[in-house]
């Protein structure tokens, strides 16, 4: 079956879609290969890195729209778990660009996957990061995405702003705002700080301990702020709202704070840029 066609099968009936991604996932060969030794990555061998990119994979298709002719950008691309998924998704028509701060995993992706997908490029950012590039020269704020205006119609950001702080996280929206095209998607997945998730928190429930407060965010850590960032619901989309986005699907709320769900453990938002531009207000502060 062609991508195309089995993506518009598959946002019809998405148990269809699971039950097509079992049936590859245990019998199609050489798609580990694309991953590096699971040794080298904690305890994920690269079967079940494979299974949660195409559970994620399925529901950028389902729930947001995601076609098999677009251009995506996958921030933060790691190991190449979403691009991975995505070799059997995309066609010639689109493409994907990977950018992570990381240089030992987009050597590893340039050399595994571009080689036999040439529309896969991987790209290395040098931006300081606490935790996991302490010796970056540039600091996330001051990033610009090496990307042209309207480049993209679709942009990824998983466990991404999870570490990020305000003045960064603020910084990348705006410049997602410009490399991704008018009626683009972008998703991304937080922890988001609502009277429900400061409950758990407060009464031990959540699985995060974020004692340490700062200005509509908290962290486990003071220290190593960056370890995992929570941010009030309310300044997240207050602060797409302000560049130009809307909230395009119901925000998908994760594990990470013991709720009844089926999602994955980070909140899922999912924005769509808006055109012509609407007036915003400012960020909440």
């Amino acid at each position: 079956m062609e991508p195309q066609k089995e993506g518009r099968c598959i946002s019809q009936n998405w148990t269809l879609y699971f039950a097509k991604l079992n049936f590859r996932n245990r019998f199609s060969k050489g798609r580990k290969e694309l991953l590096p030794p699971w040794v080298k990555w904690g305890n994920k061998d690269g079967q079940e890195l494979i299974e949660t990119g195409d559970q994620i994979l399925a529901y950028f298709i389902t729930a947001c729209g995601l076609q098999p002719n677009a251009h995506v950008l996958d921030i933060g691309c790691g190991i190449g778990r979403m691009a991975v998924a995505l070799t059997h998704y995309l066609t010639n028509e689109g493409g994907y660009d990977g950018i992570d701060i990381i240089p030992g995993v987009i050597k590893w992706c340039t050399r595994k996957i571009t080689r036999q997908y040439p529309r896969f490029c991987f790209h290395f950012a040098d931006i300081y990061n606490k935790d996991y590039n302490p010796r970056g020269r540039v600091k996330a704020s001051d990033y610009a995405f090496p990307f042209g205006k309207d480049s993209f119609d679709f942009v990824i950001l998983v466990s991404v702003f999870t570490h990020m702080l305000p003045e960064d996280l603020e910084h990348y929206i705006s410049e997602i705002a410009q490399v991704l095209k008018p009626g683009g998607t972008c998703f991304a997945t937080y922890f988001l700080l609502n009277p429900e998730t400061l409950e758990h928190i407060e009464s031990g429930k959540s699985t995060l301990d974020l004692r340490f407060m700062g200005n509509r965010y908290r962290t486990v850590s003071r220290e190593v702020s960056e370890h995992a960032v929570a941010y009030d619901e309310d300044y997240v989309i207050n602060l797409y709202a302000q560049n130009g986005f809307t909230i395009a699907a119901p925000i998908r709320y994760g594990t990470w704070s013991v709720r009844a769900t089926d999602y994955e453990y980070q909140d899922f938002v999912v924005a769509q840029k808006v055109y012509p531009l609407e007036p915003m207000s400012t960020v909440i502060r």
